[in-house]
């Protein structure tokens, strides 16, 4: 039963889950010293902060946050994807957390907000965090599998957030891909140009799924689902095309910049690497395992303009380079620092940086299922800043 149940789940799943729900008992080692980041220091340069149905609320450990029900990761309150804007000349680099079944948390330097939105996110799945032109587009998505209402009349697929008014605004829904009008997009990849999705439909409890690649003839932010069926482009495509472009690279086709990150580490460790490009597009897979069903640590990792960092799921952060308005660490060399252990069960699953501003998500989890999470601040000033003098 449980094999079956496994099976259709992944047919339905929205993306594939970029970090394991394992317990975290593996860790990155890495090659110089760390600078280690505990609850008992006396003064600490961090905070602690757990989801519930209304939002957030700060909690001193993670362990501490108050008990919720578990729930598929697809239907759970956790930060689903995460990603950064360019980097702009006298600004803060701002950042973005999608925060499913809740809304969209923006962040400028130490300040961020919660931006709710039940209209949308209350009974769909939200993530593939995206920019086109700098402004965020996510991806929307409902599953029958929890939620027997798909044959409604709202199917938004693409979604664009306006920082200035901080509302969600629909640019594509379903039906602008298909005449089929109960299906749903359950995932997608986008190089820049072209978008290469795979649509799910169910009809007569025969549930069917079809891939295509499409163009906007009009720039994106400039679509709505009212006038999107006239300005799009569509081929068909098939499975193993779709395959292809969401496949992991080996990790020696990394990025510069990432694979010096790792020096020393990337030939005796097995991992694999979410990376995404500040203000960029749909993110890269790599792979750095050798062995078939060799046990890998899932890292995520962002490369922006003036620096560059991966975190793992214990905790363990590599940066380089400079922080906006800020010299450059270690004089470009990676500079290591741990997150705060946490408890068996849970794991750290991606972050951002705004500013000198830290915020990673963390979640507890168990196979599919996701109980706890939220986020944790830290100061960077007060960690790197500080600790690192040349």
């Amino acid at each position: 039963m449980r094999k079956l149940f496994l099976h259709a789940f992944l047919l339905i799943s929205f993306s594939t889950l970029l970090f394991s729900c394992g317990s975290g008992k593996k860790q990155a080692k890495p090659a110089q010293d760390i600078i280690e980041i505990n609850d008992n220091s006396k003064t600490k340069p961090h905070q602690w902060f757990a989801f519930n149905k209304n939002g957030f609320e700060p909690v001193s450990i993670p362990q501490n946050a108050p008990a919720v029900p578990q729930k598929p990761w697809t239907e759970a309150i956790r930060i689903s994807a995460s990603s950064a804007t360019s980097a702009e000349d006298g600004q803060t680099q701002k950042a973005y957390m999608i925060v499913n079944r809740l809304g969209i948390m923006s962040m400028n330097g130490p300040d961020f907000e919660l931006n709710r939105d039940n209209t949308l996110f209350s009974e769909r799945t939200a993530g593939n965090l995206i920019f086109i032109n700098g402004t965020p587009v996510y991806s929307l998505y409902k599953s029958t599998f929890f939620n027997s209402n798909l044959l409604d009349n709202q199917h938004p697929f693409l979604v664009q957030f306006d920082p200035s008014s901080k509302i969600s605004y629909p640019l594509v829904n379903c039906d602008n891909l298909t005449e089929n009008k109960a299906c749903e997009v359950t995932d997608f990849i986008f190089d820049g140009r072209t978008w290469f999705c795979c649509i799910k439909s169910e009809e007569n409890t025969k549930t069917e799924f079809s891939y295509i690649k499409w163009v906007s003839n009009i720039p994106l932010l400039n679509q709505s689902p009212a006038v999107a069926s006239q300005n799009i482009t569509i081929e068909n495509s098939d499975a193993d095309a779709f395959r292809k472009e969401k496949e992991p690279l080996p990790f020696s086709k990394a990025p510069d910049r990432i694979r010096k990150l790792l020096t020393g580490m990337a030939s005796t460790v097995p991992f694999n690497l979410t990376i995404h490009t500040a203000g960029g597009t749909s993110p890269r897979l790599y792979s750095n395992v050798s062995k078939e069903n060799e046990e890998a640590l899932t890292a995520y990792g962002v490369v922006s303009e003036s620096w560059s960092g991966i975190m793992f799921q214990d905790g363990t952060l590599y940066v380089e380079g400079a922080l906006d308005g800020r010299r450059i660490l270690r004089k470009g060399k990676a500079v290591a620092l741990r997150l705060p252990r946490l408890p068996y069960g849970f794991n750290y699953t991606s972050f951002v940086i705004s500013g000198a501003t830290l915020y990673a998500a963390w979640e507890e989890s168990d196979f599919y299922m996701t109980g706890r999470s939220g986020f944790i601040k830290v100061d960077l000033d007060q960690t790197l800043y500080t600790k690192i003098t040349t």
